[in-house]
């Protein structure tokens, strides 16, 4: 959520963001999960976060193998994930192919479905058909933003982030539909569940960024907006514990033919 792309992925975002991150997710997949977990592929892992959240919560984890493009995000989540055994892959998702996750019983995601493009889901989505596990996508953008106090711009900053999201055809907030079309089509059943960020004065950090990236992406996507205060007051609310932001995502549950969720 920031006007630079890679700053997306930077490790003082991820790590902040971290425990926005774990108490959203919901618990709701685990139970399906649990008999899927013993070797977990983990696409776009950034600093590890999804697998530190998640390897306490899936009995029988045996191996944890995370893929990024980024070698040096590679490396800091490999020494952080608290599986007992923990591999690392270099690998460009759009290069993704049934080889890349032979022997998976589960492939995971976090934050990952609302930065590809559609041409990048069609071979996760094959890639994760040819081997025949469950695939479980938490975290994706749903598009809605309730900030209280309401303010009259808040409606015109939500739709120009959105479209900053969609920038360079990235699915935004269109992910979860279409990781659902592209699964459907190979015969996957999905369920959703909702994972929204609850922020406020508490966590401090991860708010503040928010909120600087939210705006920043709005007035990047549409310099015509008038901005020049609303980030100030927003802060001044946030700094004086009186604003409070509902960041909606979702989390998906792909189950394979022949499998109950």
């Amino acid at each position: 959520m920031s006007t630079d792309h890679a700053q997306e992925f930077a490790p003082r975002w991820l790590d902040a963001r971290e425990g926005a991150d774990a108490d959203a997710r919901s618990r709701g997949p685990l139970a399906a999960l649990a008999p899927h977990g013993s070797v977990v592929a983990d696409l776009g892992c950034g600093t590890g976060s999804l697998g530190r959240w998640a390897v306490p919560r899936l009995p029988g984890v045996r191996r944890w193998t995370l893929f990024d493009r980024d070698p040096e995000l590679l490396a800091l989540a490999g020494a952080r994930v608290p599986a007992p055994t923990v591999e690392t892959r270099l690998l460009d998702l759009a290069r993704l192919g049934p080889a890349d996750l032979a022997g998976a019983t589960l492939v995971a995601g976090s934050a990952l479905l609302d930065v590809l493009t559609p041409r990048e889901v069609l071979p996760v989505a094959d890639a994760v058909a040819a081997v025949g596990c469950p695939a479980w996508f938490t975290l994706s953008v749903a598009g809605r933003v309730v900030l209280t106090p309401e303010e009259p711009l808040d409606a015109a900053v939500a739709a120009a982030f959105n479209a900053h999201q969609r920038r360079g055809e990235r699915l935004g907030p269109d992910a979860v539909e279409a990781a659902i079309d592209a699964f459907a089509r190979r015969g996957y059943r999905a369920t959703t569940f909702p994972s929204p960020w609850r922020l406020g004065p508490d966590p401090a950090e991860v708010t503040r960024l928010w909120l600087h990236g939210w705006v920043g992406a709005a007035a990047e996507q549409d310099p015509d907006l008038p901005l020049e205060g609303y980030l100030a007051r927003r802060l001044e609310q946030w700094g004086a514990g009186r604003l409070t932001a509902v960041v909606h995502h979702d989390d998906l549950l792909l189950m394979p033919p022949g499998k109950r969720p």
